[in-house]
């Protein structure tokens, strides 16, 4: 059952909801024009509104007192006029604020997706994806409603409620201290209320996340969940899930009834009083009944600010709790476009490891460099050359986990592998030995914890990404294709100027020829995930996919593992002539996939423990004759 990652998951710390909603203020800025606009205009409507007592009073003290029927069709007319013009204010605020929202929405959104592509891989692996679809959804949704409605009328309601009280009081004072009464109490429950909702509505935001994973996971995976039959288990998680969801939003709703109760009943409690005593005064002739009519107009008119403070504060938390579930995602620091100077000083602390382990294992007599245990001897020059460090170069690298405990062991340990310029090396081990941990530090994927990596004597960490990843090709074991054309999904490996001849040559080293039978051939849809195609096909479009662009370097992560011995054969044979332009790391679990490199690594407790053909490996080291035998060819690394 998906649940929501530990960093994302609601706190009690005492976060200002004001603080937090500052934080919106470089997306509003651009549209702040039109917002003060329409919270002029709506505070102008409002305060319109609170005119019709006056001539209300005007009405009944005069024309009406007098009995002239002239006078009330004047004042009918007045009121009609004030109406028409309190609801055009309405509506022009209503424009105002209609289209900037939107595109401020829009903006954010954007922000969100583009800073999600820029996040390295270890904080997708963190974050279940359905609280990032919730973020880019209904968060978004949320604060779109706020600035459209609570946002203008805590301000417009705060005046009218200060315009309407000065008014009441000019009218008679002791019936406007009677109105203010219950002051103190709303405040008091105003304040209990916003803490306490704060918390449950940022509980059921969250779960919002954990329920949009479960149907997501459900969608993607109901292949796995019908050929196991756990519809019946999956629908108990979703029910689970949407039960305590449920009991979030009943505790939300309880809260909201409680504030509503006081600020309703005691306003009401109130005007009643109010009502009564003018009434009295009114008999006593201390007061005149268009002074009444008017007090109590007015007393009435603000019914609808005060009743919607309770609703206006539950909106405005849930709009504070958004906007920091948003800003938890875009807090994450980014990938940078090139190595930070702090990379770059360990890098160069690396290098005087380097050199000192290159210094451990050089023997001074016979000019030669021991290997590891079960490679032969290879002579090298004492002095380095340039073409030492052409190729793909790993220099002494160390990884571990971001999020790994500090004492624990790396998972790759001091590697220090060379694969000269066009020569094809095959990364063997035994399942979670690391191998697809290690292909995935040359595009960058993840950053060594200490090291270095060279492209043709290049540290990888000076290039910007942009430039690595071009000169970087990669083909992941597990393959997803997008919902869009074949071509499309293949040609993505390219850099922009591929066309049908590259596409066409891609697909035949692929042995892809399948994608011309399809309906509308290379332009086929393939659909979500590419589910519409077998595990062969997805896995030969992404070998395409890696190769279509000529890279420079090759990263191919157990490119072969689902396509059956005769296909295979006739990839193979076809990617032969392109590792001949290529240097490539290869991850392999068959003999016949280790056949196609020059040179076989292998990858044992971290480090590389052996080097060489695949022949003199069989002959010399036994754990790699051990899983070359067949008896560890489980996926994995």
């Amino acid at each position: 059952m998906a649940t929501t990652p530990a960093p994302t998951r609601a706190t009690t710390k005492d976060h200002s909801a004001v603080r937090t909603l500052l934080r919106l203020w470089p997306y509003v800025r651009p549209v702040r024009t039109r917002l003060f606009t329409a919270a002029f205009v709506a505070v102008l409507a409002s305060c319109t509104g609170l005119v019709i007592p006056l001539v209300l009073k005007w009405m009944v003290d005069g024309p009406v007192a007098d009995r002239d029927p002239a006078g009330v069709w004047l004042g009918a007319l007045y009121l009609l006029l004030l109406g028409l013009a309190e609801a055009l204010l309405f509506g022009l605020r209503r424009w105002l604020v209609a289209r900037p929202l939107s595109h401020v929405e829009a903006e954010m959104r954007a922000d969100l997706y583009r800073h999600l592509q820029r996040l390295p891989v270890a904080f997708h692996d963190r974050w279940a994806s359905g609280q990032l679809l919730s973020r880019g959804t209904t968060d978004l949704m949320l604060l779109r409603m706020f600035l459209a409605f609570p946002l203008t009328f805590l301000l417009v309601n705060g005046v009218t409620i200060l315009v309407g009280v000065a008014i009441m009081l000019m009218q008679d004072w002791s019936l406007g201290l009677v109105i203010l009464v219950p002051a103190i109490p709303v405040m008091v429950t105003c304040v209990i209320f916003e803490k306490r909702y704060a918390l449950v509505a940022r509980r059921a935001q969250d779960q919002v996340g954990d329920l949009t994973t479960v149907v997501e996971e459900g969608v993607l995976g109901i292949r796995i969940i019908k050929g196991f039959g756990r519809h019946r288990s999956q629908a108990r998680a979703f029910r689970e899930l949407s039960g305590t969801l449920r009991g979030t939003e009943l505790r939300k709703a309880k809260l909201l009834a409680t504030i509503w109760a006081v600020i309703v009943t005691l306003p009401e409690l109130a005007i009643g009083a109010a009502l009564v005593l003018g009434a009295v005064q009114v008999a006593d002739g201390e007061l005149s009944a268009g002074t009444l009519v008017a007090f109590l107009s007015t007393a009435l008119a603000l019914r609808w600010p005060v009743d919607s403070i309770g609703f206006l504060l539950a909106m405005s938390q849930e709009a504070a709790t958004s906007t920091e579930r948003y800003f938890e995602v875009m807090d994450e620091e980014p990938e940078s476009r090139a190595g930070t100077a702090a990379t770059r000083g360990s890098t160069a602390a690396t290098r005087a490891d380097t050199i000192a382990s290159r210094a451990d294992t050089t023997t001074t007599s016979a000019g030669t460099t021991p290997t590891h245990a079960g490679t032969t001897p290879t002579s090298v020059s004492i002095t380095a050359t340039r073409s030492e460090d052409s190729g793909l170069r790993f220099h002494h690298v160390r990884f571990r986990y971001p999020d790994a405990p500090e004492d624990s062991p790396p998972l790759l340990d001091r590697i220090d592998l060379h694969i000269r310029p066009g020569e094809s090396m095959a990364l063997v081990g035994a399942t979670g030995s690391g191998k697809t941990t290690l292909t995935a530090l040359v595009p960058r994927l993840h950053e060594v914890t200490s090291g270095r990596i060279t492209l043709d004597g290049q540290d990888i960490t000076a290039m910007s990404r942009e430039e690595l990843r071009s000169r970087v090709a990669v083909a992941f074991e597990e393959p997803t294709l997008f919902s869009a054309a074949v071509g499309e999904n293949v040609l993505m490996g390219a850099g922009g100027g591929a066309g049908t001849v590259e596409l066409e040559r891609a697909l035949a080293v692929a042995q892809a020829d399948f994608v011309y039978r399809l309906p509308q051939g290379t332009d086929t849809q393939v659909g979500e995930q590419g589910h519409s195609l077998s595990g062969g096909q997805r896995q030969r479009l992404a070998l395409a996919r890696a190769v279509v662009g000529k890279p420079r370097f090759l990263v191919l992560d157990d490119p072969l593992s689902a396509l059956d011995v005769h296909t295979e054969a006739a990839v193979e044979a076809a990617l032969r002539d392109v590792l001949a332009d290529t240097t490539a790391l290869i991850v392999a679990h068959r003999p016949s996939t280790v056949l196609l490199a020059d040179r076989v690594a292998l990858l044992s407790g971290g480090r590389i423990t052996a080097v060489g053909t695949h022949h003199e490996l069989l002959r010399s080291n036994a754990e790699y004759a051990h899983l070359m035998a067949g008896t560890d060819e489980e996926e994995g690394g």
